[in-house]
């Protein structure tokens, strides 16, 4: 598809989300449900629904992370348990979303860096995300993060009536 690279950010910011980001994560996230590449859900959200959502993350245990370009959140990334049972304790689901004026920036690379640079201080030694089979730039994004394909739940979802693969990528810090 040839999407061509944007020059990178030479001023950017990555912090702990506040309850004042919210507002600006739910509409990026929106955007990202409207465009069926990087997200199951399929309704848009609201930010009271996502309130409860938000107050679930600790910065201590399963933090949101924004970056910031000019007093602007561009993206964010948060940790979420993997699965509830002991034996996970150690591996986080990650899911990362960029605004689209500030996507092929190099934002998401450092979101992801700044992910696994933090793992082990939040006692965190395996990072999975879950990309939908079709959306070649986050695969490519994670892969170049040094992620590998762990496994492959063909057809698992259905966007608009069409199955979709779900990719597990995942990598160990």
């Amino acid at each position: 598809m040839g999407r061509s690279r944007r020059p990178p950010l030479l001023e950017y910011k990555i912090r702990d989300a506040t309850e004042a980001d919210l507002p600006t994560i739910v509409d990026i996230h929106n955007a990202a449900i409207a465009s069926r590449i990087s997200t199951a859900q399929l309704e848009p959200v609201t930010i009271e629904s996502q309130r409860e959502w938000f107050r679930a993350h600790s910065p201590a245990q399963h933090p949101i992370l924004v970056a910031e370009v000019e007093g602007v959140i561009a993206g964010w990334l948060s940790f979420k348990e993997f699965l509830p049972r002991c034996a996970y304790r150690g591996t986080v689901e990650l899911s990362l979303y960029i605004s689209e004026q500030f996507r092929r920036r190099g934002l998401g690379r450092r979101l992801l860096q700044e992910a696994i640079g933090r793992a082990p201080q939040l006692e965190i030694h395996s990072l999975v995300g879950l990309i939908f089979g079709h959306n070649e730039p986050s695969v490519a994004l994670f892969r170049a993060a040094g992620f590998e394909r762990w496994g492959l739940l063909p057809g698992i979802a259905c966007v608009d009536q069409i199955p979709r693969d779900l990719t597990i990528f995942g990598r160990h810090v």
